[in-house]
């Protein structure tokens, strides 16, 4: 038994005690003995989790209306969820980003891998956007703010209460200024170029930090290449080519504002000059360029998650092979094809063979040369592998 002021959740005997004490941060509903005491439990609010044996495995906060019903917080069942407590996570994660990157511009709380659930940070400079995911975030967003405050120094923080992760925990959608003012759209250097990412209004926290490392590797093989960037949302592939020397390249996307803001970005760094947009559905643009007959030394798709969960895996790996068999035509002879996949519950290896089967189908072979994750500020969790969503493939094509 555990002399805790909190309630106690139990284990049903047939969960996997042994997968939480060995890192796993979630139990399931279907796993958690849920009686009328566990009803009552308001959402986000903390309890001790037992296993069926009555023995402490930590303390986990309590969402009676998630799939996800608890989530591990701390594996001391004493521990106290307080403000000082957030300012030791938040000073853990901006250790390793302090280590990692010259300047602040980076994830800086990537949920579980950074022990603190449900739980997304994006810095950019002075400002910050937070992404409570949790109801027990969301519950101590005032909290979360003023530790950010604390460690990091920034003066303007959003939160950005949008996502399909959100009405999954019985959230709704809210974006609001915290502190600070946000007029407009603020510049991040990365990779040698700079992008506009507009904290309130653009997608998930307004920049995609994920794919700095991808990024640096489509660079190279830039130099002197005619470069499609399809999926570009704020130019993300396109912009750092032309900071690698790419000649001319073209963003493909469906979202006019994102792409008004990768021409900002464009001026901001320079080459203007050397880029051009195109606003349309990315599958009908793809179809329409290969009808002009253009072709690029560098085509890169990054589409949006077609496999954000189990049931839509076989309609998504589809969405993915269709990518790739219409972007293959538009690759030149012996010019490089960047296929990327956010979705977690599609794996490397189903969306590997989709890229395959569809460069296939596209009429063209191609040499795997590299397969590309999330950068460093976005660490995994061994334990689930939900938090390794992210994989780029780059494929040589025929020539």
């Amino acid at each position: 038994m555990t002399d805790s002021p909190l309630p106690i959740v139990r284990l049903r005997p047939k969960a996997e005690a042994r997968a939480i004490r060995h890192g796993f941060p979630w139990v399931y509903a279907d796993e958690l003995v849920t009686d009328r005491r566990t009803s009552k439990i308001a959402p986000g609010a903390f309890a001790v989790l037992e296993d069926a044996e009555r023995r402490p495995l930590g303390l986990v906060t309590v969402n009676v209306q998630s799939k996800i019903i608890a989530r591990m917080m701390d594996r001391d069942p004493g521990a106290a969820i307080d403000r000082g407590w957030l300012c030791a996570r938040i000073a853990r994660a901006a250790a390793l980003r302090d280590r990692l990157y010259d300047a602040p511009f980076y994830r800086l709380v990537h949920a579980e891998a950074d022990g603190l659930p449900g739980v997304v940070i994006d810095r950019f400079g002075d400002a910050a956007v937070i992404q409570p995911n949790a109801a027990w975030a969301e519950a101590m967003i005032g909290d979360l703010a003023a530790a950010l405050a604390e460690v990091t120094g920034v003066t303007r923080i959003v939160k950005n209460g949008t996502g399909r992760s959100r009405g999954l925990e019985g959230l709704a959608e809210e974006t609001a200024v915290l502190s600070g003012g946000l007029e407009a759209p603020v510049p991040v250097p990365m990779n040698g170029a700079t992008y506009m990412a507009d904290l309130l209004g653009g997608q998930k926290t307004g920049l995609f930090y994920d794919q700095r490392p991808n990024h640096a590797f489509a660079q190279r093989l830039a130099k002197g290449a005619r470069v499609l960037d399809v999926f570009a949302h704020v130019g993300g592939f396109s912009l750092a080519a032309l900071a690698g020397g790419a000649d001319a390249a073209l963003a493909v996307d469906s979202s006019a504002p994102a792409l008004a803001l990768a021409e900002e970005g464009a001026r901001a760094a320079g080459v203007a000059g050397r880029f051009a947009t195109r606003q349309g559905d990315a599958f009908a643009v793809m179809e329409a360029l290969a009808a002009e007959g253009q072709s690029f030394d560098l085509v890169v798709c990054d589409p949006p998650a077609f496999a954000p969960s189990k049931p839509a895996l076989e309609a998504g790996l589809r969405a993915y092979e269709r990518v790739a068999r219409l972007a293959a035509p538009l690759v030149a002879p012996g010019g490089y094809l960047g296929l990327c996949s956010c979705s977690h519950a599609a794996d490397l290896t189903q969306f590997r063979n989709a890229s395959a089967r569809g460069i296939g189908r596209g009429g063209r072979r191609g040499q795997l040369l590299h397969t590309g994750y999330a950068g460093p500020d976005h660490p995994m969790l061994p334990q689930l592998a939900e938090s390794g969503y992210l994989k780029a493939l780059f494929f040589r094509l025929d020539g």
